[in-house]
């Protein structure tokens, strides 16, 4: 594990970045943090997260092998791996 129980944060991997996360973070927020991108366009624009409440589907990335989730929805969890679609 990669926490740090006195500041209640941890790490996760961004693009292949490691950011430092704390507890009750959304992925998004930590995407947006690290300055990486959650996906590409059709015509392969860097996208981010926009809304932050799940209907404009700017922030979806694979978060653990599992694609396409809203990532403004989910919450960092110790070693959690995020890449661009």
């Amino acid at each position: 594990m990669n926490r740090d129980a006195k500041s209640n944060s941890f790490f996760i991997t961004v693009n292949g970045q490691q950011v430092l996360a704390k507890e009750g973070m959304s992925v998004a927020a930590a995407i947006l943090s690290a300055r990486q991108i959650s996906r590409k366009s059709i015509s392969g624009e860097p996208r981010a997260p926009l809304c932050g409440m799940g209907i404009c589907m700017e922030c979806c990335a694979t978060v653990n092998g599992e694609q396409h989730k809203r990532t403004c929805q989910l919450l960092c969890a110790d070693g959690m791996e995020i890449e661009a679609q």
